[in-house]
């Protein structure tokens, strides 16, 4: 989705402090994982030249990029979150409204899904801006089409990335008289976000004004607005997660004895649960719970709605010597932190800004005490050097974001293990599918994602899908996180292509695959560009390269056969998978945004998903994961190692799609070897039609 034989496992502690050398490309106003579809920056300036673009839609004045549907709804809420701009506390004169919940998550309950409820555009990332008089929507390549159809004209779409388009800094500057005030809710920017905006708004004598005591769309939600999640959190088996909690934390305060640290906070929910061999189901699509993690040296702070709290998981929270406290309370928490003089680790890329802020003005209030005792000669005070010791803030990369990417052999083993019987359900269902489509009959995108979701759900160890269904049939398979809906979704047809992104959460891992399919005949065009589509999707699979490469080194294997006739696509090639968590995690990523420097390494699992979209006509996509590997070579230049992939996901191409002429022999053989591994992997969980339909789509093809 749209955002690998053995290797040498990495012992935890290695994980851990090598996390520090290494820097996430920060995403500012939109979740910092770095899915193929990533997203771009939102709050920065836009460049006056183009140095590099793989856009192929030039920019339009704003006026031409207004929805024409009328809606009074969205009209009637504006006017009720305009109203509240100058009510006593409030007093600004724009209000910013990101995707985002205080944890930066790119999936989110319902309750915080407030940019959705105010603009009515349902994309997983965008960020809307609401002032006295406009309302604009600024959101990536990945949902154009989608945002052009659910915004009404009420918004101004902004195509974020798009040379010519402003930036909501830029626009925010070019709209409001100087010295406007623009209000956030701290809790849904990250440090780094709304210190970015702060100075970029800035330059025109705007203010940042922070409000922490209240939502405005929270405001005018009100009873309607969907309850907090309460499911229960459940242990992550050890089997599963392969290395105990006492463990993970040794290695995590290894880290911060060794950086002059004395706590750290952790806010990612990912990184919270796996860290804790916790999971939960508060957020869709991905196994997590709300909660943050504070970390000191002797001892460990969980906060969370105790409610969710079983006996079991408390149990194991106590045996690893974690602490509960209410979720609400980590503001008091960071500011006890401060007054004792805790040096604390914040990653600003992630922890969000309410937090961080409450713990600098606790700074500031400690040394403020400290002055004034030293003005009655207190012995705390050095006169040498200023304060010889007080609370600071240390902002880095959280070490937990790379320790939970580099996968150990438990994690490896339960990726490949739920793999093969996600493939075993994705047979039943094609097989499924193509009888329908043979009967004729009448199949809407939502009833074969359905269907898909039965199948899969008979697997052993399911739990959930890992992202709403991208089921496109035709023209909506070129809107690249398409999510189609009962009341306005197409029907499968068997004379367009359809494209297939799904992926689901197994008790041992998480799947991601998305596969292009025709029913009938399909054109020379679109067989022509389903080809170099594969050729850059067998590339990159086959790419060999040295330790330390980044991510986006490996981006063009993946663009070149495209590019050879002048096409691309609009979204990053790789993402990082969690194991039994994220569909989407970081820091890695491939992808033509050369800001994400993370090197690739052995453990790492990533996406392979290059695809082609015509817009209003069809899409093409290709995708499996892949395990970075160690490869064994001939020579190792500079006395380095190289790296390779490894596939995880094993689930037929179909071959009526592919030009043969255009492929090369080692292409050829790739594809066949490919088809003969699908087929030893998978045909032992098949009987009856399913099996036999996997043995038709994996015969050897000869080249004519």
């Amino acid at each position: 989705m749209h955002s690998l034989s053995s290797h040498a496992t990495r012992p935890l502690s290695s994980s851990f402090s090598h996390s520090t050398s290494y820097f996430r490309f920060i995403s500012l106003s939109l979740p910092f994982l770095h899915s193929p579809k990533s997203h771009p920056k939102l709050f920065t300036i836009s460049p006056k030249a183009p140095t590099f673009t793989i856009r192929s839609i030039s920019a339009k004045p704003s006026s031409e990029l207004r929805p024409k549907r009328p809606n009074s709804d969205s009209d009637s809420k504006l006017r009720a979150l305009r109203d509240l701009f100058s009510k006593p506390g409030v007093g600004i004169d724009a209000y910013i409204i990101p995707s985002q919940d205080a944890h930066q998550s790119e999936f989110i309950a319902e309750c915080y899904m407030r940019r959705t409820y105010i603009s009515g555009f349902t994309g997983s990332a965008g960020t809307a801006v609401v002032t006295k008089d406009k309302a604009a929507l600024w959101t990536d390549g990945r949902y154009f089409l989608q945002a052009e159809k659910q915004l009404s004209s009420s918004w101004i779409l902004m195509r974020a990335g798009n040379f010519g388009v402003p930036t909501t800094i830029e626009w925010l500057n070019d709209v409001l008289a100087p010295g406007g005030r623009v209000g956030i809710d701290p809790f849904l920017f990250s440090s780094d976000a709304a210190e970015e905006l702060k100075q970029g708004i800035a330059n025109k004598n705007h203010e940042l004004v922070f409000l922490y005591d209240k939502n405005l769309v929270d405001e005018i939600w009100k009873e309607s607005r969907p309850e907090p999640p309460k499911k229960p959190i459940r242990v992550h088996e050890l089997k599963y997660a392969g290395a105990d909690v006492a463990s993970k934390l040794s290695s995590l305060r290894s880290e911060l004895v060794a950086a002059g640290s004395s706590a750290i906070v952790i806010s990612m929910l990912d990184e919270v649960a796996w860290l804790l061999n916790l999971r939960g189901s508060d957020v869709p699509h991905s196994p997590v719970m709300y909660a943050y993690l504070i970390v000191e040296i002797d001892k460990a702070k969980l906060f969370v709605d105790t409610s969710k709290v079983g006996t079991e998981v408390l149990d194991h929270l106590e045996n690893a010597g974690i602490e509960l406290r209410p979720y609400d309370s980590i503001l008091s928490e960071v500011e006890s932190l401060a007054a004792k003089g805790a040096k604390v680790w914040l990653d600003a890329s992630s922890v969000n800004a309410a937090i961080v802020h409450t713990y600098n003005t606790a700074c500031e209030k400690y040394y403020e005490s400290l002055e004034s005792k030293r003005k009655g000669k207190t012995k705390e005070y050095d006169d040498s050097n200023g304060w010889s010791e007080g609370p600071t803030g240390m902002y880095r990369v959280s070490p937990v974001s790379l320790a939970k990417a580099l996968k150990n052999d438990a994690e490896l083993e339960g990726m490949r293990s739920c793999h093969l019987r996600d493939a075993a359900a994705l047979a039943q269902f094609w097989v499924w599918i193509e009888e329908q489509i043979n009967k004729n009959v009448k199949l809407t995108e939502v009833e074969a994602a359905e269907k898909l979701l039965e199948f899969r759900s008979r697997q052993p160890g399911f739990l959930d899908t890992s992202f709403d269904t991208i089921s496109g049939s035709g023209a909506n398979g070129a809107i690249i996180h398409y999510k189609p809906e009962p009341d306005r979704c197409s029907v499968v047809n068997e004379k367009k292509l359809f494209l297939l992104d799904s992926g689901a959460q197994y008790v041992d891992g998480t799947t991601d695959i998305t596969r292009t399919v025709h029913f009938g005949e399909p054109s020379p065009r679109q067989k022509d560009c389903f080809t170099r589509v594969l050729q850059g999707h067998i590339a990159l699979d086959q790419a060999v390269f040295p330790e330390n490469t980044p991510g986006f080194v490996l981006d063009a294997f993946a663009r070149s056969f495209l590019w050879k006739i002048g096409l691309d696509y609009r979204h990053g090639t790789g993402h990082g998978v969690g194991a039994a968590l994220n569909v989407h995690e970081g820091p890695q990523s491939i992808s033509f945004r050369f800001g994400n420097t993370t090197s690739l390494q052995s453990g790492m699992i990533v996406s392979n998903e290059p695809g082609y979209y015509e817009d209003h006509a069809f899409g093409i996509r290709i995708e499996n994961l892949l395990v970075v590997k160690e490869v064994d070579t001939p020579n190792r230049f500079g006395g380095i190692g190289y790296l390779g992939f490894e596939k995880l996901t094993y689930v037929p191409i179909q071959a009526k799609l592919i030009d043969l002429s255009l492929l090369s022999g080692a292409e050829f053989d790739w594809l066949n070897d490919y088809h003969s591994q699908v087929w030893d992997k998978v045909s032992p969980l098949l009987n009856g039609p399913a099996r036999q339909w996997l043995w038709n789509n994996t015969r050897p093809l000869v080249k004519q």
